[in-house]
């Protein structure tokens, strides 16, 4: 396909999952069970993934309680009353707190990666969360005898292990997701606490070669999260207009639920460097109806328009299912607007000439 595309996420966990993970977390299914049901839907999630077309794949988090935590699983030196995110339907979703140094992840997304590739036969993408949104664990008392700055040297630490573990491991791309950045803006509309996420988060993609950052992407989204959204009230374009500072080759842009998707894509082209490509959401995670090939063509087209095709890709807004009790959106509907997002995007290739 000659405008490449991809999906950004996670993806519903088929039913028996859920059901293993409650009972394991219920004590009633020991560690090897629920093992043996994560590693049947990762099988099941590649397998329907390749059957929709899709030139690249992941395993859609089915072995991540959350898109966000997962590094922070068997960790004993966190509190739960942390840093509380607000989406606009009024529930909430709420961080753990750093209660002491010094910080390590307990889980690597490499894992992940290695139980995909297993059983795929196209590239492996995988997802990592970005070291900013994971800044948001140190409190604002500061923690006795371990300083923030101590913590964020041993996350940028963490977070590059992470990152070039999962390049060595052979993934295709590594994409951060970056949610929290449109979030930013609304906690500090001065833009001060975005501008130091990307900053935290250069000091670590600083550390890769030009190369290998053109294997790294990053993804910005308003959240999507029991159909809902924590920050699509907040101007997109005021994101954009520092968003491309990253030292990142990719950038995944929520696109399809945006109410001015041509103001936005502008301020993208604009914003961003010849040597990054951009890839447009097309489809709407959280909108129950089924985009067709149709519409995706004709938001391909729209994109094409203002951004140079050889610039260009598509993909999914965001996540189906970024938390595992997030059973908003069915699978099955997940992977028929993941088959019509590869569908439209090949005929949208096709009209262009490509």
């Amino acid at each position: 396909m000659s405008i490449p595309t991809e999906l950004t996420g996670s993806i519903p966990r088929p039913q028996y999952l859920l059901e293993g993970m409650a009972d394991h977390a219920a004590g009633r299914l020991d560690l090897a069970g629920l093992t043996r049901l994560q590693g049947r839907a990762v099988n099941e999630t590649i397998t329907r993934l390749e059957a929709t077309g899709s030139p690249v794949v992941g395993d859609g988090d089915q072995s991540k309680p959350s898109a966000y935590t997962y590094p922070l699983t068997g960790l004993g030196n966190l509190s739960p009353d942390g840093v509380k995110i607000p989406y606009a339907d009024g529930h909430t979703r709420q961080l753990p707190r750093l209660v002491s140094g010094p910080f390590r992840y307990g889980t690597f997304a490499q894992t992940y990666l290695r139980a995909a590739s297993k059983v795929a036969s196209r590239p492996v993408k995988q997802t990592v969360v970005a070291p900013s949104f994971l800044s948001l664990l140190y409190p604002a008392d500061s923690i006795s005898c371990y300083s923030r700055e101590a913590f964020l040297r041993d996350l940028a630490n963490e977070s590059e292990k992470e990152i070039r573990g999962c390049l060595d491991a052979g993934a295709a791309s590594v994409q951060l997701d970056y949610g929290h950045g449109r979030l930013a803006l609304k906690l500090s509309p001065s833009k001060e606490l975005l501008r130091d996420f990307i900053a935290l988060d250069n000091e670590v993609l600083g550390r890769f070669s030009p190369a290998e950052r053109a294997r790294i992407g990053v993804h910005t989204h308003s959240g999507a999260d029991q159909d809902s959204a924590h920050s699509l009230d907040v101007d997109y374009t005021e994101l954009l207009s520092e968003f491309f500072q990253l030292k990142a080759g990719n950038f995944y842009l929520q696109m399809a639920s945006e109410s001015e998707p041509e103001r936005a894509l502008k301020v993208a082209r604009d914003s961003s460097t010849n040597d990054q490509r951009l890839f447009i959401g097309v489809i709407d995670p959280i909108d129950p109806r089924v985009e067709t090939a149709e519409e995706v063509t004709d938001r391909v087209l729209e994109a094409a328009s203002c951004i140079p095709p050889a610039r260009l890709g598509t993909c999914d807004d965001a996540g189906f299912s970024p938390f595992a009790d997030d059973t908003s959106t069915s699978r099955e509907i997940a992977f028929v607007k993941i088959e019509a997002r590869v569908r439209g995007t090949k005929m949208a290739a096709e009209k262009l000439g490509l």
